[in-house]
């Protein structure tokens, strides 16, 4: 922990209560605001802090911008201010997807909302497709023939993620460990290596989807599993709750999971939010807050475990190369999980159009927000559906 702070954990609190009430745009922007607010005009922060917390977002697994505001809270008021941080920044949005989510229970089935949705849900494959093409060259490298040589491995993690998602339908979590250890041992060896913990991850895996739960406590080990892989943007998310909540465990139909990810674009703060609406959905608050609570607590551990020791290791090559391994293989999984939302989502023509339009508008208009898109194709969906 750092000292002499020259702002108050109540005035950084209140202000990550606020980013999280008007806080639009998805991770890129959130941490942009918060370097832009925080570090620039009131000086709160150091640049070397706040790289240090961009960092560690993205080495460590956690959506990208809570684990910064995390981090962040944590430089000068350690885990109280880890704590608070992170509740004041999640709480609105998850407020806000809990009122849609009754909102939702209670006239979804009314024909104006489902041609509201039935626009939103094309153009969220839009956004999806545009997000992840963007994280893949972030994640891996540009699509030339250069990155190919250059990153083959990566890029081979990458292209079995996709296949492998695209013909199961499913989150391969083992997938992913073995990608971050294969990528571990070839690019940087570790000096020790325990078997111990890849069987305990192994295991874990195959144990949870053997085991007879409630309903509550099946929510909270699949969210919690899902929390812990999701590496740099939030939208990572998306394959391993696909997989789990509309095939695996049924708890939703393909429609109402792309109405799910439709709420989260619509609301500020982190995009894994969405994982409120989805519990609200399949048990009522209680679910909800099993949910976000089970989502969020590894980025939050993650973070207290890792910043008091950061700078070292930050150094360690092989734990670089683990995520980097992992990141190749979620990032295809990701990829593949469109491919497998789309197919079901894209129904006839005015879908096509809405999707690719949005596409379009992410790309040449460099400064719209999802939010104006989502509003745009929430109209077009009624009337198109008027008119039909």
């Amino acid at each position: 922990m750092k000292e002499n702070p020259n702002y108050t954990l109540k005035e950084l609190t209140f202000y990550f209560l606020k980013l999280g009430i008007i806080g639009f745009g998805g991770p890129v922007a959130l941490v942009g605001y918060m370097h832009r607010d925080l570090v620039e005009n009131r000086k709160w922060i150091s640049e070397e802090e706040y790289k240090e917390g961009i960092a560690l977002a993205q080495l460590a697994p956690g959506p990208l911008a809570a684990q910064l505001g995390i981090y962040l809270g944590f430089v000068h008021y350690s885990f109280l201010g880890a704590t608070l941080i992170g509740f004041a920044f999640i709480l609105p949005s998850f407020i806000m997807v809990i009122l849609l989510g009754i909102v939702y229970k209670l006239y979804g089935g009314l024909s104006w909302i489902q041609a509201v949705f039935y626009g939103v849900g094309a153009a969220v494959i839009g956004i999806i497709i545009m997000s992840s093409y963007k994280l893949t060259i972030k994640s891996i490298g540009k699509f030339n023939l250069n990155s190919f040589k250059t990153n083959w491995l990566l890029w081979l993690f990458f292209i079995v993620a996709v296949i492998i998602t695209l013909v199961t339908q499913q989150e391969q979590i083992v997938l992913f460990v073995l990608a971050g250890l294969i990528y571990m041992f070839i690019k940087a060896p570790p000096k020790w290596f325990n078997n111990k913990t890849s069987n305990s991850i192994i295991l874990l895996q195959i144990g949870f989807w053997n085991s007879e739960h409630s309903t509550l406590v099946k929510i909270a080990i699949f969210f919690a599993e899902a929390g812990a892989f999701v590496f740099g943007s939030g939208l990572a998310i998306v394959p391993f709750l696909h997989s789990g909540v509309v095939i695996e465990n049924q708890w939703l139909s393909e429609q109402q999971f792309i109405d799910a990810v439709a709420v989260a674009m619509i609301t500020p703060g982190p995009v894994v939010i969405t994982v409120g609406f989805i519990g609200y959905l399949v048990a009522g608050f209680q679910g909800a807050l099993i949910a976000a609570l089970a989502t969020f607590l590894p980025c939050y551990l993650f973070t207290i475990a890792l910043a008091p020791s950061f700078n070292k290791i930050a150094q360690n090559q092989s734990i670089k190369a683990f995520v980097d391994g992992i990141t190749a293989a979620v990032v295809g999984a990701l990829v593949g999980a469109v491919g497998v939302i789309a197919s079901r989502s894209i129904v006839d023509i005015p879908t096509t159009l809405i999707a690719i339009t949005t596409i379009f508008a992410l790309v040449y208009i460099k400064k719209i927000q999802e939010p104006y898109i989502i509003a745009v194709a929430a109209v077009l969906g009624v009337l198109i559906k008027s008119i039909i």
